[in-house]
């Protein structure tokens, strides 16, 4: 095994490919070079600069073009987990592992599970980001923007063992192991890994707790490649409390749920409210989300001299509950409150495969991907006495909200070539998809709306060229068009009541887009960078108003608000200041509006020329870096503009910078290791507070008195020490 690339938390910024201006180790950011669209790869060297259990999502933060946020310091806290991408949003855009998948990674997800709970950070080889575009292949139904790829590192060649400690804030534990086994006598290479992960919130009462099972294996027959996988996870979270403008200014930023005052939380529910509580919204007693998830697949590649050929099974089982005790639904006439969950269950299975050819300049390629889903979705209400263990999925419930169940069966054929002319300096791919989505829903009990759903499009055309200047000097234009099916589960079209679906369900169409690039990639000398122009025409956009607050759990409103334009440019720089000094910096400028007002309910709502719900406006990234191949340091900001969270923006929540402080020490062999590294990471170093997640429970139309409750706050300044070791 290749100890070093296991255990150096390398802290250097993100390089041209291949250059190389220290004996220092350095991490390689690829910015697309020779591709047709914007695309930007982080390697396991990027994912190393990050404290261990850190999401990859959040990783990607400080690339251009992209907002993430989440209200905890490792962008794992799947309530408050948002990103979002040239005013794209997550559940616009498309995620996968190893081609596999993840649907739009979204809390109440029907057809996939977030990165966090697929595979530990830690077996993360590469996360590609395709800003506009993504490859036309790319098994999704959602990506109308952008795509996020995510892959897994493959069994080492030597067996060894690696173990990380980490510690810090709100009583963080992390404890990761990973065995890899070698060549074994079948010449095939395995790996085992676990985690297990505990810690506080950084306010209010309750833990946030991850344990995860991974393994793979891998084995050749020649040029022939045979690869197989199977991840557990087990996933426990308390939630923090939502907030509105008006509660942080009543309440501070500090609020949170009642837990362990059950008697507070009782008083309230009674209409007693106390220390600047104004209603039942304010707080609840506490909530908690569980999902225990089981993802595997088998994927054959087949490689001959001018064909090969690739053939994927997967399948993906969850159980999941969200808790929330409520204040609106009484247990007794003594105990005014009752514990309310929304319960998922996931089991779906699909198949891909590519046959790609090599002949002259060109290298055609055909694929497929086919899924047959099955989402249960069931909101019940359980009695309590009391505070109860709710770090179990609950049972017998006293009533039932509302039962759906939902079949889905997704088809998607491609085809696409790509040819060189010029001596090779021009590279032109062109392709087209066919994709259909069905959605069969049934309601159990009649209190959401039930039908059928198709999306369908038999040709979705993708075009792009690069031309190589010279050296390292190259232009691209890219343009593509995208669908979005519809949406089963919680927040989707089926989320409405039965009349409010009937009325629309005939003039529904689903979302789509038309998204054009046009950049120039470069490099002089010490100075590497890219700059991108892009334009969007999203047609159709389906949003979901909230009709009430997020724990009573009205059905939704969903209307179509007609067409939203984009457009925007987004930069990255990156210089090498000296041997050991390294500078990135990367800025972005979107403009995305709604183009037309919405009827709802026969009121108008004026929109048509405000800016898109969660999209700022401007975003700067900056990450200073030194690293003499023994010790390393890294200081990191990112600033984000103001963000709407009102379709109307009434509601608005101000611009904020972070900034993060990395440091280490490169041990070497210590303690019996092969190489061993300390790491310190401090993330808010200046301890701004801020809001960080938007839509927490949906968007409203209007908010101008600023109470709903849709907010979530940003942690405070956490530290953390490492501990990695390589036998």
């Amino acid at each position: 095994m290749a100890g070093s690339r296991w255990v150096w938390l390398i802290c250097g910024v993100p390089l041209w490919a291949g250059a190389q201006t220290t004996d220092a180790p350095v991490t390689v950011t690829v910015l697309g070079h020779g591709q047709t669209r914007q695309v930007q790869n982080l390697a396991k060297a990027d994912l190393q600069q990050a404290l261990p259990g850190t999401s990859a999502l959040k990783i990607l933060e400080k690339l251009p073009g992209v907002s993430f946020q989440s209200a905890d310091p490792l962008g794992s806290y799947e309530w408050s987990t948002r990103i979002s991408v040239r005013g794209f949003s997550q559940g616009q855009l498309g995620f996968t592992l190893d081609g596999i998948p993840l649907g739009n990674m979204s809390y109440g997800n029907n057809n996939g599970l977030h990165i966090s709970r697929a595979i530990a950070a830690e077996n993360i080889r590469q996360v590609d980001l395709s800003q506009g575009t993504g490859a036309i292949g790319t098994a999704s139904t959602s990506n109308l923007g952008g795509t996020v790829q995510f892959f897994a590192l493959d069994p080492a060649e030597q067996a060894g063992a690696t173990a990380s400690i980490t510690a810090g804030s709100a009583h963080t534990r992390r404890l990761f192991g990973r065995l890899d086994t070698g060549a074994l006598p079948t010449g095939g290479r395995a790996y085992l890994s676990v985690t297990r992960q505990r810690a506080e919130k950084w306010k209010g009462s309750g833990p946030q707790d991850l344990d995860q099972f991974n393994s793979r294996y891998v084995q050749r027959f020649g040029e022939h490649r045979l690869s197989a996988f199977w991840n557990l996870s087990d996933r426990s979270e308390n939630d923090y409390q939502d907030l509105s403008l008006d509660m942080q200014r009543r309440l501070g930023w500090d609020w949170d749920n009642y837990a362990p005052d059950w008697q507070r939380a009782v008083a309230a529910a009674q209409g007693v409210f106390s220390g600047g509580v104004a209603s039942l919204d304010d707080a609840y007693y506490t909530a908690r989300g569980l999902r225990k998830d089981r993802l595997g697949g088998v994927t054959l590649n087949l490689n001959g001299a001018a064909a090969s050929g690739t053939l994927t099974f997967y399948h993906h089982g969850n159980d999941g509950q969200g808790h929330w005790y409520t204040p609106y639904q009484a247990s007794s006439p003594t105990v005014p409150i009752s514990l309310r969950t929304s319960e998922y269950e996931i089991d779906r299975n699909g198949l891909l495969g590519e046959l790609a050819l090599e002949y002259a300049a060109h290298a055609p390629a055909v694929g497929f991907w086919f899924e047959r889903s099955h989402h249960h979705l069931t909101r019940n209400y359980y009695a309590v006495n009391g505070p109860e263990d709710t770090n179990r999925f609950m049972r017998d419930p006293f009533l039932t909200g509302f039962e759906q169940d939902f079949k889905t069966r997704v088809a998607q054929f491609y085809i696409r070539d790509a040819v060189r002319l010029l001596d090779g300096r021009l590279k032109v791919e062109a392709g087209a998809k066919w994709t259909r989505s069905v959605i069969d829903a049934t309601s159990i009990n009649a209190a959401r709306a039930a039908g059928r759903l198709v999306a369908a499009k038999p040709f979705l055309p993708q075009v792009g060229a690069s031309y190589n200047l010279g050296g390292d000097d190259e232009v691209f234009a890219s343009i593509a068009r995208n669908l979005r099916a519809f949406e089963a589960g919680i927040y989707g079209q089926f989320s409405q009541d039965q009349a409010a679906f009937d009325a629309n369900a005939g003039k529904l169409r689903p979302e789509n887009s038309v998204s054009a690039d046009l950049g120039y990639r470069f490099r002089r000398g010490p100075v590497s960078g890219s700059v991108s122009a892009y334009r969007a025409q999203f047609n159709d956009r389906l949003v979901n108003v909230a009709a009430c607050a997020g724990v009573v759990g009205c059905p939704n409103t969903v209307i179509n608000v007609g067409q939203v334009d984009t457009h925007g440019v987004e930069a990255a720089v990156i210089w090498s200041l000296a041997r050991q000094w390294s500078w990135f910096n990367g800025v972005t400028w979107n403009d995305s509006r709604y183009r037309s007002d919405y009827v709802d309910n026969g009121q108008t709502v004026h929109v048509a020329g405000k800016q898109v719900v969660d999209a700022p406006r401007r975003m700067w990234s900056s990450e200073l870096a030194w690293d003499d191949g023994r010790r390393f340091a890294r200081l990191a900001a990112k600033y984000t503009g103001e963000r709407f969270y009102t379709y109307t923006n009434d509601g608005a929540t101000p611009g904020f910078t972070v900034v993060n402080l990395a440091a280490g020490w490169r041990l070497g062999a210590q303690l019996g290791l092969r190489e061993a590294s300390l790491r310190l990471n401090l993330t808010n170093l200046l301890n701004r507070r801020y809001f960080a997640t938007l839509g927490s429970n949906q968007f409203v139309a209007s908010d101008p008195g600023g109470t709903f409750a849709t907010l979530l706050t940003g942690a405070p300044r956490q530290f953390a020490l490492s501990l990695i070791g390589v036998y």
